[in-house]
Parts: C-alpha cells; structure tokens; sequence
C-alpha cells in the first residue's frame, strides 16, 4: 500500500466511525461547516495539497496532523441529540473562529449523548495550519463548558477528580465532595467488625481482604493504607475520631463496647445556584427523568437559600436587599481597584522597559549628534537608534511632562504595585462568590415569594 493511500484510509476509517449510521440516527445527526461530511476525507486531504503549493512549507509525515477530533458528552436525560448537535456545532464555530471547516457527529448509541467532532487543521484559504499550543485542551475545555453554560447544561465542576475516574454518582459531577479517606477506613473498620473476627489478628486479616492493607510502624503504630491514597492511614482517636483506637477495637472485639458509631462528615458549603423553571424546560422536550432530577435541584437550591438567611442573620427582606446590594457595589468596587492597579502596573513596567532603552541607547545617540548625524553612522546604528527614539518617545508620554524617578524608586514602585494587586485579586475573588451567593439567594428568594416579576429563572453556573 503506498503512502498516499496509508494516509487516505486512516482519515476515512475515523470519519466513518464518527459517522456510523447506527450511531448517528442514520446520519440525521451530522451538520459540516464549508465541507461535505460523506467526502471530507478527500476535501481535507486536497487543503493539505493546497497547503504545500501556496506556501511551500511540508511537514514530516510523523509530524503531521490529519484532522483534529474534539469529543464533548453530556449528562444523560439533560439534552435532546438535535440540542446536543447544535451545541457541538456551536463550539466547534467557535473554537476554529470559522476559518477551519468542521463537521459534527452527534452519537447516541450510549446512555450519554456525545458529539465527535472533526476540523480541518488546514484554514480554509490554506494558508495556515492550525497548531496545538501550550494547555490547549484546557482552553478548549474552557469553552465547552461556556457554551454548555449559556445554554443551561450541566458541567463538570471538578475535571481533575473526573479525568481520575473517580466520580461514583451524578453528586459527585456537580460537585459534591467524596467520602475522605478517614470515612471510608472508618466505614471499613465498621463492616470488619460486623462480621464478628474472633480476636484482633483476625479484624486486621478482615481489613487487608477489603482492600485496606497493614502497616506496622515504630512502637507498634498500626496503620492502614486506603485505596487510592498514598499515605497509610493511622489507627488512633486523634486521627479516626473516638473509638478507633487499638485498645478500642480490642474491647468491641471481646463484646466489651459496641462497634463506633458512624460520625457523619460535615458537607462543605454548597453554592447557592438560581432554581429552574421546569415547566419551560418541559416545553422544550424534556423528558420525565429530567423532570424529577429538576424538582429535587429546586428543593436543594431553596434550602440553600433559606440555610444562606440564616447564616447570615438576614431576617427580613429588606436586610437581604440591601445585603444583596452591597455585595453587588463590594465587588465592582473591587473590581474597578483591581483594574486601576493593574494598568498603573503596566505603564510601571512599560516605564521601567524604557528607560532602560533609553539608557542603553543613549550612548550611541551622543555618538550621532558627534558626527554631525552623519548619514552613514546613522546606516550603522539604525536600529540602536530606532529604540533609542521609541524609548525617549514611550517615555515622554508615560510621565506626561513629570520627572523621571530613579531607577530604584520604580523597582520599588513595581514590587508594590504587583503585591497590591495580589492581594486584591484574592479580595475581588471572594467577593464575587459573596456577590453570586447573595444574588441566588435573593433571586431564589423572590421566586419562592411570587416576586420574580414574569422574568424567566434560569439555571446559572451550575
């Protein structure tokens, strides 16, 4: 088989799965952009041929890149497979910014429905060649999840725990914390027990079984190293709670205490998130599997709400108003600091760049005037005195007719600027949490009191 044909078939056997007719509702679920999906394979490898005659340039074949594949799956019962493709084509749009052609294949041969879709790293000119750049997946995660966000879709709050496949509910995947460690090995612990070991050799024999293995440390320390932890876990009070010492399990072992009570873990703080309106949705074909996991959100994001009144001693509505309306002024207030001090540390730095220029070009710019700005001195120090211009000129703009201030008054200047600004970002940070918090709060709030005014509540930020 030569080359050329290599190349041929191994485009056209991804595109035939992605556009496998069993998976795509006989291929109603594909949409292209300045290409025909059943003959992109040829249209793709003809840009590439362009590519190389207009600009000459050809890569290794071990370097090269046929097409790009994105895949982007949604949360089972959220979205129609037509909703599902229109979203694909929309990231898509928008990531190649419309100069590379796309197509999109939407599957829904899973309990998820899922989009693969394939550009074109040749734009459609041919004249460049898309490249990966550093963290361009989590660019283009970024994106997904905007698009999803705009049109009222789930996403993954946590990617890094999910890309560890670690999620063992949909809890989980709108961020719910898991069990730590020390509730699982005190859960284990309690199932040990359960089964009635006949001594302790026989409970730490129970416990290796279930996945938890032993570690015997100095003075006899026992520990037990939790699955998918790096560090061993030790078997004492201070660390498994009341107990779960040693002596404590020897004594549950003999029938001389009862196994420890279970403690549940307090739950973090869960982000207040505005209630849906299920009946639009309904009308917009959801299903019924929607409809219950919506009612049960509801209920959460209302508890929330009212457990976010409390907290705060908020006990009439015109205290959550103004609340409400201070956190708003807080944050872009903080904003407008944050953006002040972010541009007078960037003409600092600017500043700082030129005055360097400009010291280090200034000799040659006193060697000019020497020579009488001899034409050929200035052919020999064109460009030293092209910056030494550019620096004078930055320079008098930035200081606006002011003095020029030592080179170690703005290093200091600098240093300050970029702590304030440090700080600020964490101040402006935490009030824009405090901001959405009260602003869901309230808008929940309205709702549940009839005062929503016939606006639509949608779901934000889940």
């Amino acid at each position: 088989m030569s080359k050329g044909e290599s190349i041929a078939q191994s485009l056209k056997d991804r595109f035939d799965y992605g556009q496998n007719p069993e998976k795509t509702e006989g291929g109603e679920l594909i949409s292209s952009y300045e290409c025909d999906h059943m003959t992109a394979d040829a249209e793709f490898l003809l840009s590439k041929a362009k590519y190389k005659t207009v600009t000459g340039r050809e890569q290794r074949r071990d370097a090269d890149v046929l097409c790009y594949q994105i895949r982007q799956s949604f949360r089972p019962g959220e979205i129609t497979p037509e909703e599902a493709n229109r979203v694909g084509y929309e990231t898509a749009m928008r990531w190649t910014k419309g100069k590379h052609a796309f197509f999109v294949a939407t599957h829904t041969d899973k309990a998820h429905i899922h989009n693969h879709i394939y550009y074109n790293p040749i734009t459609l000119d041919c004249t460049r060649k898309f490249r990966d750049f550093f963290r361009s997946a989590s660019a283009l995660r970024r994106l997904s999840d905007r698009v999803c966000l705009e049109n009222d879709l789930s996403v993954i709050v946590n990617p890094k725990l999910h890309s560890r496949g670690r999620f063992l509910h949909y809890g989980q995947w709108i961020g719910e914390r898991p069990p730590s460690a020390q509730q699982r090995l005190r859960v284990a612990i309690g199932e040990a027990l359960a089964k009635k070991p006949a001594d302790f050799e026989a409970f730490l024999r129970l416990m290796g079984e279930a996945g938890y293995a032993v570690k015997y440390g100095r003075g006899g320390v026992i520990s037990f190293l939790v699955p998918g932890q790096d560090r061993p876990t030790r078997l004492r009070a201070s660390t498994l709670g009341e107990g779960y010492d040693p002596a404590d399990i020897r004594a549950v072992i003999a029938g001389e205490r009862p196994v420890p009570a279970l403690r549940e873990e307090s739950p973090p703080p869960q982000r207040i998130n505005l209630i849906i309106d299920i009946q639009e949705r309904l009308r917009s074909g959801k299903g019924p599997g929607y409809e219950r996991w919506a009612k049960v959100y509801n209920l959460k994001q209302m508890a929330a709400a009212l457990q976010y009144l409390r907290e705060h001693g908020l006990g009439d509505y015109a205290t959550l108003e103004a609340a409400t309306n201070g956190a708003v002024d807080r944050f872009h207030a903080l904003a407008g600091e944050l953006r002040e001090t972010e541009e007078a540390l960037a003409k600092s730095t600017e500043l700082m760049a030129a005055v360097v220029d400009y010291a280090k070009t200034r000799p040659v710019f006193e060697g000019y005037k020497a020579v009488r700005y001899s034409k050929k001195y200035l052919a020999e120090h064109e460009s030293e005195l092209a910056t030494y211009r550019a620096a004078k000129a930055a320079m008098n703009d930035l200081l606006a007719g002011g003095k020029l201030p030592k080179m170690d008054a703005l290093k200091k200047s600098r240093r300050e600027l970029a702590e304030k600004k440090k700080t600020l970002y964490g101040e402006y940070r935490k009030a824009q949490r405090e901001m959405r918090e009260a602003v869901a709060a309230k808008s929940n709030i309205d709702h549940l009191l009839g005062m929503t005014g016939g606006r639509e509540n949608k779901a934000q930020e889940r």
